[in-house]
């Protein structure tokens, strides 16, 4: 197999084969959603798992944020971290510290506690891996799923595409990138896309809770902002109209897309959040995401199921592009 997320259709066979011990699973292992419930009583906990695989600069920092956004998408608060750290033979003292300094600082800009995990030098990898199991509370009134989009629900994209995607071809392929034709200036402006957009969409999630009613939200990642789309729909059990035109993309991303031959539509796209959210809020929700210095652009909507999931392009409407694997690992694994 390619790296990459496995094939849905093989992964919800994987799950399918689950069973749930306790009662108090609120909800489990299932396509689409970001995270798992587990029923506290008052509240539930919000349990999520995340590696960092791709990226190499400020893992440890990175790790922390990615796990966040899917807490945050929940409309939960993250609380409690545990890392997992796995180091290549003839990893540094000095690299290894550096690691747990961006953890315990990111964690400090979080308000999340590091209460354990695991570090280790091993061998056969070429590259540090870090992996987060991040734990949440939300109110049970609280709490918003991939799940709760429904027909004609306007879908709202903040930031644009691809930030995470972006930043990655940066700071790790700029040798192709130059190869391509591809400026020293453009490149180093997107190596700070991990920060400027950024990668968090912990305030994007906490604006448009505080703004309107969320039906859904999600945090594109791996396969991007299609594939995020998709995992929405099938999830809810709606179709999908996505208007071409409509999606703001980061002209550094676009660049690099062109450059290396591949789609936005299917590149990594953490830093972004989409939302679904009745048509009447629509606007009213990225006028207040853009008072906060947040941009937003209404993308499209959810259809009735049958209608299918499609994309509008100005030469017509095309079935939603499927990505099986993302575009990023498609190119590092070339």
């Amino acid at each position: 197999m390619q790296a990459g997320k496995l094939p849905p259709k093989l992964l919800s066979s994987l799950l399918s084969r689950v069973e749930t011990m306790d009662h108090r699973v609120v909800l489990g292992p299932t396509l689409g959603e970001d995270a798992a419930l587990i029923d506290f009583g008052d509240r539930l906990v919000v349990a999520k798992m995340d590696p960092i695989t791709f990226a190499t600069e400020f893992i440890g920092w990175y790790m922390v944020q990615i796990n966040v956004n899917d807490i945050a998408v929940m409309g939960a608060t993250p609380r409690w971290l545990m890392a997992t750290l796995l180091l290549p033979e003839g990893t540094t003292p000095q690299s290894v510290s550096e690691i747990f300094d961006q953890i315990i600082a990111a964690c400090r800009d979080h308000a999340i506690s590091l209460i354990g995990g695991h570090t280790e030098v091993t061998y056969g990898i070429p590259r540090p891996i870090a992996v987060g199991s991040l734990l949440g509370e939300v109110d049970k009134d609280h709490v918003v799923l991939t799940s709760g989009a429904r027909p004609g629900d306007s879908i709202i994209l903040t930031k644009g595409i691809a930030v995470e995607g972006a930043a990655i071809l940066a700071r790790e392929a700029s040798v192709s990138l130059l190869k391509a034709g591809v400026s020293q200036d453009n490149i180093t402006r997107a190596r700070d896309f991990l920060f400027e957009p950024g990668i968090s969409v912990a305030r994007d999630a906490a604006i448009a809770i505080d703004s309107v009613d969320v039906h859904a939200m999600h945090d594109p990642t791996e396969g991007g902002l299609a594939t995020g789309l998709m995992e929405m729909a099938t999830a809810s059990g709606t179709g999908i109209l996505l208007r071409e035109s409509n999606i703001p993309k980061l002209a550094e991303s676009d660049l690099f897309c062109d450059a290396l031959g591949l789609d936005p539509l299917g590149l990594i796209a953490s830093g972004s959040l989409l939302v679904a959210v009745a048509p009447e809020d629509a606007s009213r929700l990225v006028q207040a995401l853009g008072e906060k210095e947040i941009s937003a652009a209404e993308i499209g909507r959810f259809m009735e199921p049958e209608e299918g999931m499609v994309l509008e392009t100005p030469d017509g409407v095309r079935s939603l592009p499927v990505f099986g694997r993302d575009e990023l690992a498609r190119f590092l694994g070339e």
